[in-house]
């Protein structure tokens, strides 16, 4: 082993050089953009561009899965007809279903963002339908709405009616004979102030607004009660609604339950009972519909509980912290004057929360029964005794992380409910559960391809492990059990070895890599490990790792060093220091100060990039003996979501930027031809960001190909103009993007929509394609044969 360590380093030492290209230009940093102004317009934009398109002619073909579905946040069924219904999800738009779920229909494609909050249809007039743009669940992978939405013709078209910059909608409750009547629960920016939040109210559809409950730039509303029968009295939950990317959201002394009897003219804090506002983080309210006087809570309490044992992990392997409270139940028996705790230490409800009370606080009152109850977390939870006793409302079918709970108020055993698997549906009150897999909201995060023919993608799914399925699959016209599952978590890169394709490289989360054979199934971890006298690794929630494109025994993973192993993880060689601004300032409950990006030039080995979470970018031209920081001329502290390293030029390397987790939508593209030394901007016509990827066409330098919050572009001249590229594809968050090196098949992970693939061997005429190419089969041939394959 050490003299294979010893011929590398000759190897570096001897062999690599970088010949870096001058250049005199200079540019002032690109700015920042947060207003919602900028995001309507840069919407129209796009739409513009992709009806406008010279590309317009391609045509994405989603190819599934269709065998699991994404994240549900919200549902509303118009009055006396169960069968119809509309689903809010996270980031795959919003859906509408007129047979039970048997078929579905995306009703509003082109919303500005594809998250969704909240969805109501008004009781008096089912045609009315309002949807609020963005959840309000404050994942670290929530994405920002830009306000409401009204349709008057069961979602054929769609209105905006304004609240653009509150981001983040936590419920929508409509008046229940006044359809003009609309209260909103907005719950703010997620990772800065903003005085978008809190109650609003309109008495005119939506023409005007009225913020008739606010506290301060923090603190959101996150939901509403409104009783059935006396429409003034309605209940709201408010929280302190903000997070760091180095740190979830925790409580603030300005969350706490408020009630109006006057229809929002006047609100008073309810405290009498409840725990006290600085320890609670999010909070449901609910009231009971068979007794307004009824009102139940849901708390996620941080008071602590118990001290952390000195060993004691939590389930991401990572030193406990001390244990809280969490999940809390309340009761008012007269209209929230005092409340009682009425859940106590039953095990179901402790572990309803598993410390992300702030992904849940979704609580729901039977529509005859006041003492019947369902508390929704990471186990759904059914009292009838008023929350004193809680049952597991578990079954085979039913997915976990509970969302959204519909109940019929004329039938109350039938039950809708939207988790992070989809929709689940009851006809006996919970005790079992169809489950409907059918509705398509994959929440990809990445993909990588095979050599197969046809080639094969992988990538991991929110919640739902990772995967893999032909790339040519039709849904609907061929087995879903094409696709399968694969070893690796939901937080997982995958990469194949092009050596042997029955090694497959995955991970867990926050670095967990691992390596496995399909068959037979057989996993074994290889992440390294820190010194016995060093701090723990950090590594990002999608750790980057990356096989070698000259030798794919050589494996480089990220975590806040760089690690290089030539024998497919077995040994691994740190090969770098701490590429992070690791400010100790930035360090919270989450793995932050990390690297999120690697690249090796395939034209000179060692030639390595990589990119951080706080917006370091370094470079190596040794393969890790020296490293020089690769950042002036672009926004310091800024995610670096992907660096690209040229395979027609060695001096060359692409870099994108997310300004997500400072609310920042401005599209961050640059190009830097001499190794990072300067950086242009080429992000031209690309109607804004977050900016997810970059990708260079594998027989072009003049094309690349970025993903956005919006959808794909691509350009044929490096960047001097962008172009939508094809046409059939909804507005969507593009996570990744990689294009088959032979066969010339775009394929894109969308965190909602699945996969899509797109033939783009058009792009570059025939003969440079052979030229450069030099494969058997065209990327034309390659599409006839995936076309012969879906026909079969």
């Amino acid at each position: 082993m050490a003299d294979k360590k010893q011929a590398m380093v000759l190897i570096f030492a001897v062999l690599l050089s970088v010949t870096f290209s001058e250049s005199s230009w200079s540019q002032d940093v690109k700015r920042p953009v947060t207003d919602p102004q900028s995001r309507l317009a840069w919407h129209q934009q796009h739409l513009k561009m992709r009806d406008e398109s010279p590309t317009k002619d391609l045509k994405w073909k989603h190819i599934g899965p269709m065998r699991m579905s994404g994240r549900v946040t919200d549902i509303a069924v118009p009055p006396k007809r169960p069968f119809t219904f509309y689903v809010a999800t996270a980031s795959g738009g919003l859906w509408k279903t007129v047979n039970e779920g048997t078929t579905w229909e995306s009703i509003f494609d082109d919303a500005p963002s594809g998250s969704t909050g909240a969805v109501a249809v008004a009781p008096s007039d089912p045609a009315i339908i309002w949807v609020g743009l963005g959840e309000s669940n404050i994942l670290r992978s929530s994405m920002a709405g830009i306000g409401v939405y009204k349709s008057n013709d069961e979602g054929k078209t769609w209105q905006h009616m304004g609240l653009a910059d509150s981001h983040h909608i936590g419920r929508i409750v409509i008046h229940p004979t006044d359809p003009n009547i609309v209260y909103v629960a907005a719950s703010g920016h997620e990772y800065t102030p903003n005085e978008e939040r809190g109650v609003f109210k309109t008495t005119d559809g939506g023409t005007t607004w009225v913020k008739v409950l606010y506290v301060d730039d923090m603190t959101g509303a996150i939901d509403l009660s409104m009783s059935p029968t006396v429409p003034d009295t309605l209940y709201a939950s408010l929280w302190h609604r903000i997070r760091q990317a180095w740190n979830d959201p925790v409580p603030g002394p300005s969350g706490g339950i408020y009630k109006s009897s006057d229809a929002g003219k006047s609100w008073s804090r309810l405290s009498k009972g409840l725990p006290p506002a600085g320890n609670v983080g999010r909070m449901g309210v609910a009231m009971a519909p068979s007794n307004p006087q009824v009102v139940y809570v849901l708390a996620d309490n941080h008071e602590i509980a118990r001290k952390a044992e000195d060993n004691e992990l939590d389930s991401y392997g990572r030193k406990k912290k001390d244990v809280m409270i969490g999940a809390e139940v309340y009761r008012s028996a007269d209209g929230g004057e005092n409340f009682e705790k009425m859940s106590g230490e039953a095990k179901e409800i402790k572990g309803l929360f598993s410390t992300y009370g702030w992904v849940f606080g979704q609580i729901r009152v039977h529509p005859t029964d006041e003492n019947t109850i369902f508390v929704l977390g990471v186990p759904l939870l059914k009292s009838t005794d008023g929350g004193k006793n809680f049952s597991d409302v578990d079954y085979r079918e039913l997915h976990g992380d509970h969302h959204a709970l519909w109940i019929d108020p004329s039938n109350p055993n039938y039950l809708i409910n939207g988790n992070d698997g989809g929709i689940n549906i009851s006809y006996d009150g919970g005790a079992t559960w169809k489950n409907i897999e059918n509705l398509p909201c994959v929440q990809f995060y990445n993909v990588a391809v095979d050599n197969a023919k046809p080639f094969n993608v992988y990538g991991s799914i929110q919640d739902n492990n990772t995967w893999v399925g032909p790339s040519n699959h039709v849904p609907n016209r061929q087995p879903e059990s094409r696709w399968r599952m694969v070893p690796g978590g939901e937080a997982s890169h995958v990469a194949v070895d092009p050596e042997d394709p029955n090694t497959l490289y995955s991970e867990s989360f926050y670095g967990s890599i691992m390596r496995s054979t399909l068959e037979p199934r057989a996993t074994k971890g290889i992440v390294p490990k820190p010194s016995p006298d060093e701090s723990p690794l950090r590594g990002q929630w999608l750790a980057p790792f990356i096989l070698s494109p000259h030798n794919s025994r050589i494996i480089y993973h990220g975590m806040n060093f760089v690690f290089r192993s030539v024998d497919r993880g077995e040994h691994w060689d740190r090969i770098s220091p701490d590429l992070t601004y690791n400010d100790p300032i930035r360090q919270g409950n989450i793995s932050f100060a990390t690297l999120t990006t690697l690249s090796e030039s395939p034209l000179k080995f060692g030639l390595l990039y990589a990119g951080s979470d706080d917006g370091r970018v370094h470079v190596t031209r040794d393969g890790g003996l020296n490293w020089t920081s690769i950042i002036d001329g672009i926004p310091e502290h800024k995610w670096v979501s992907r660096v690209v390293a040229s395979r027609f030029n060695e001096a060359t390397v692409y870099l994108t930027q997310n300004g997500k987790t400072d609310n920042d939508f401005q599209a961050y593209v640059w190009r830097s031809d001499d190794v990072g030394k300067t950086w242009q901007d080429i992000s031209g016509e690309i109607p804004g960001g977050p900016v997810n990827v970059v990708f260079e066409d594998p027989r072009s330098a003049d094309i690349l190909y970025v993903g956005t919050d919006l959808g794909v572009y691509v350009t044929n001249d490096r960047g001097q103009t962008w172009k939508v590229l094809g046409s059939g594809l909804s507005i969507t968050f593009v996570h990744d993007l990689v294009v088959h090196p032979r066969d010339f098949i775009a394929v894109i992970a969308t965190h909602g929509r699945g996969m899509f693939t797109l033939d783009v061997s058009s792009l570059v005429p025939k003969v440079e394609t052979a030229a450069a190419d030099g494969n058997e089969k065209s990327g034309e041939a390659a599409s006839d044969e995936e076309d012969k394959d879906d026909d079969e």
